[in-house]
């Protein structure tokens, strides 16, 4: 189900049913033109639940109805160290057939096809351990921060699980080698090398996380909306066009984004 529309400058907890208890487990804010949403289960380092998946996907697919950027944080030392699954209480060990499991693990492509999608920019907070899926949001955002003491891994095939999940956010993120090397020795590496493997857009000092990020998002709150969406919707699809369709649709959006009539004009805040 979908969340109801998000007003501005209203603050909105979700809450799940997992085990019987209530919990926050992801927190919406809203800022002016910015959603901040968290993955707020700390104390297991924010495993995403399939639950939260729903929700957070369901977020991502909205979230251009109310604001102009979506900033994604992890509570507490950690961003994201990838899926809790959890099994009911009276539901059999046996795995389920593959077509039977299918719907499940479409919880996850949902999730990373929402990030995709998204009209508007999404801006990534790292710090602590970004792992499995929480590795793949952070290269799916359009921009990532990462403190200098994260670290990143992609830790299925130490699980005996198939990364295929994981591989389908960064095959265009970063390059076959580096994929290959962390889905087949499944170490962490650092926020510089996550740098350098295309996971993270820069490396801050960890006590400058969060000012950086604000800085960052006062600079995206002055820049014209046609501009900001026309940048993404061109970094989405000219990827996946020839050379000459890409210069084509550069010329068009160019046209059209610069004749707009908020990028002539002082951009409201």
């Amino acid at each position: 189900m979908m969340s109801p529309p998000l007003s501005r400058n209203s603050n909105i907890s979700i809450q799940f049913h997992q085990g019987g208890n209530m919990s926050n487990e992801i927190i919406v804010k809203q800022e002016g033109p910015i959603l901040h949403i968290t993955l707020n289960r700390p104390d297991d380092g924010n495993g995403v639940t399939d639950p939260m998946a729903r929700e957070f996907t369901a977020l991502i697919n909205q979230a251009h109805e109310s604001c102009e950027m979506v900033v994604l944080r992890g509570a507490g030392k950690d961003f994201c160290v990838g899926r809790a699954v959890f099994t009911a209480p009276g539901s059999p060990n046996a795995i389920p057939e593959a077509y039977a499991r299918r719907a499940a693990y479409d919880v996850i492509f949902d999730a990373y096809w929402a990030v995709r999608r998204s009209p508007v920019p999404i801006v990534g907070v790292i710090q602590g351990r970004a792992m499995g899926f929480g590795l793949a949001v952070a290269a799916l955002c359009d921009v990532s921060f990462a403190g200098d003491a994260a670290t990143f891994n992609i830790p299925e095939m130490a699980h005996n699980i198939m990364p295929t999940m994981v591989m389908s956010s960064i095959f265009d993120r970063m390059n076959r080698n580096a994929i290959a090397w962390m889905t087949y020795s499944t170490d962490f590496i650092n926020a510089e090398r996550a740098l350098q493997y295309g996971i993270v857009s820069t490396v801050v000092p960890a006590a400058k996380l969060e000012s950086e990020v604000a800085a960052f998002c006062d600079k995206m709150a002055n820049t014209p909306r046609p501009a900001i969406r026309g940048l993404k919707e061109y970094l989405r699809v000219a990827p996946s066009m020839d050379a000459q369709g890409g210069i084509d649709y550069a010329r068009n959006i160019h046209a059209v984004v610069n004749t707009a009539a908020e990028m002539k004009g002082k951009h409201r805040k």
